[in-house]
C-alpha cells in the first residue's frame, strides 16, 4: 500500500462519514482507472431499507455498464471498509481488479462484539474467502482508528 493508495483511501473514509452525517451506515468506496483517474464514488444508501444498496455492488454495477472487461480488470476498488460477500461476489462476477480496504471485517466484527451489537444476518467472510483470484491490500493502519470512530456512532445510534 502506497501514498496514492491512502489518499484515496481517505477519501472513502470522507464518503462514509458522509453517509453516517446522512443517517446511513459508514461506509464509502470509489473505483480508480489504470492510470489514476477516479471513474465513480457513491456511499451506503441503506437507510432506506435496501441493504444491497453497498458502495462496492454500486461500483459493479457502474463498471458493468460503463467499462470494457479489461478496463474492469484493470480498476482498482478502495472502499473504507472490506467488501461484504455479497459484494466480493459482485466484484469478481464483473471481473474487477484490485481491493484496498481501510478496515477488515474481521476488525468491524470484533468491534461489534467489543459493543455488545448482534452479528449482521450475513457471515464476514474475508474477500479471499469468497473471491480468492482478486488481489486485495489492507487494512490501513493509519485509518483504523478514524473508521472505528465513525463505526461506534452508528452504534451509539442504534443503541439510543
Amino acid at each position: 500500500m502506497d501514498a496514492t493508495d491512502l489518499t484515496h483511501l481517505r477519501r472513502c473514509v470522507e464518503l462514509a462519514r458522509e453517509a453516517l452525517d446522512a443517517g446511513d451506515e459508514p461506509f464509502g468506496s470509489l473505483i480508480v482507472s489504470a492510470d489514476g483517474d477516479v471513474l465513480f464514488e457513491d456511499r451506503n444508501r441503506v437507510a432506506g431499507g435496501d441493504h444491497t444498496r453497498h458502495p462496492e455492488f454500486e461500483i459493479a454495477r457502474w463498471a458493468a455498464a460503463h467499462l470494457s472487461p479489461q478496463e474492469r480488470a484493470d480498476a482498482t476498488v478502495y472502499t473504507s471498509g472490506e467488501h461484504c460477500p455479497m459484494c466480493s461476489a459482485a466484484h469478481a462476477w464483473v471481473g474487477l481488479g484490485r481491493i484496498v480496504y481501510a478496515t477488515s471485517s474481521a476488525q468491524l466484527s470484533r468491534w461489534h462484539a467489543e459493543w455488545g451489537l448482534e452479528p449482521g444476518p450475513v457471515a464476514a467472510l474475508p474477500i479471499r474467502t469468497v473471491a480468492p483470484g482478486i488481489p486485495v491490500d489492507g487494512p490501513a493502519d493509519d485509518l483504523v482508528d478514524e473508521v472505528k470512530e465513525l463505526q461506534w456512532r452508528l452504534a451509539e445510534r442504534r443503541s439510543s
